[in-house]
């Protein structure tokens, strides 16, 4: 599916990816770095995606930071968890190239018209960002 997703959106020619194997490698590169989106599942190997976006989300220089939640549960009560810690939009498997691009389309302009509306919610400018 990482890799999916990953070939998915560089092949639409607008978006690079970094690509980590689990939510470890993600807590170790997300503070690192300045994402305009952050992209997990909620089911992973070491710590799942609800602790990631918690993690994410106490993070001041991601603040905000799309997130997109990429499930297989359909169940609502993982998908309104997510939303309550900070996602952006749950995204639920199996969907198609289609889909994923829209998604991300959608949430990236809808941080772009939320920056336009408050230049403080543009991602990483969260204090101790570098915007």
């Amino acid at each position: 599916m990482r890799t999916f997703v990953a070939s998915v959106l560089e092949s639409a020619g607008e978006y690079a990816v970094d690509e980590v194997k689990d939510g470890l490698d993600a807590l170790r590169l997300v503070p690192r770095s300045t994402y305009d989106l952050v992209i997990t599942d909620i089911n992973m190997p070491d710590i799942n995606g609800l602790e990631l976006i918690h993690a994410i989300r106490q993070n001041p220089r991601h603040l905000h930071t799309p997130l997109v939640v990429i499930t297989t549960n359909d169940r609502e009560r993982d998908s309104q968890r997510a939303l309550k810690l900070g996602a952006s939009e749950v995204l639920t498997k199996p969907f198609t190239r289609e889909e994923l691009i829209a998604t991300v389309d959608r949430v990236m302009e809808a941080a772009r018209t939320k920056v336009q509306a408050d230049p403080a919610a543009k991602p990483g400018s969260g204090a101790g960002g570098d915007g």
